[in-house]
């Protein structure tokens, strides 16, 4: 049932960045960052793969994902900010944010400081509400986008690899399913399946 779900999201994520390449990266993962649900665990993989293909380069490909990353976060950040805890309260169901995600945040911040806005960035599902806590814990703006920028760089990276690998393969997949969107879909779906479930599951 989920994969029907699932499964548009990821065709669309593989279409987009074949045909807009380096853009559809920056806005993909600008999206993602704003708390809305479109991983990077299917976007910078399907870089990864036309890296394979000599269509992009991995360099690029991941300071692409790094740059919307962090674009994406501003505006998160300036919601927390401004709005604080009250808007979380509030609206935080629409942005697959929860009290729990923001009491995590805070546990985090007290314990290691400013790092943790560098940390989360390389860790799945945290990185994408990381940004809203930080606007309401007024993290000093300048350290925060450079260690959003770092971590996004070193977790585009690791994808865009994945996904290299995962092209260097191909065939492996296609012999099986004989179709490049099915595989794609495949590779992601678990990962997104878990993605979704942790955001919109009941506390």
């Amino acid at each position: 049932m989920l994969h029907h779900l699932i499964d548009p999201i990821l065709i669309m994520i593989k279409d987009g960045v074949a045909a807009w390449g380096y853009w559809a990266v920056i806005l993909m993962m600008a999206i993602e960052s704003a708390n809305i649900p479109l991983p990077s665990e299917a976007i910078m993989p399907t870089a990864g793969i036309l890296v394979q293909q000599n269509k992009m380069n991995i360099h690029l490909a991941a300071l692409a994902g790094a740059i919307g990353c962090v674009l994406g976060s501003i505006p998160s950040y300036f919601l927390g900010m401004y709005g604080g805890r009250p808007f979380l309260a509030k609206y935080g169901r629409y942005f697959l944010l929860r009290e729990k995600d923001m009491e995590l945040a805070d546990k985090w911040v007290e314990k290691y400081g400013d790092i943790t806005f560098f940390v989360c960035r390389m860790l799945p599902v945290v990185r994408t509400f990381i940004s809203f806590p930080a606007g309401v814990l007024k993290a000093h703006f300048g350290m925060f986008v450079g260690y959003t920028f770092v971590g996004s760089l070193i977790w585009c990276y690791l994808l865009t690899y994945v996904g290299i690998k995962f092209g260097e393969n191909m065939e492996v997949f296609t012999d099986i399913w004989h179709k490049f969107d099915l595989a794609i879909v495949l590779f992601c779906v678990v990962g997104f399946g878990y993605y979704l479930y942790r955001h919109l599951k009941h506390d």
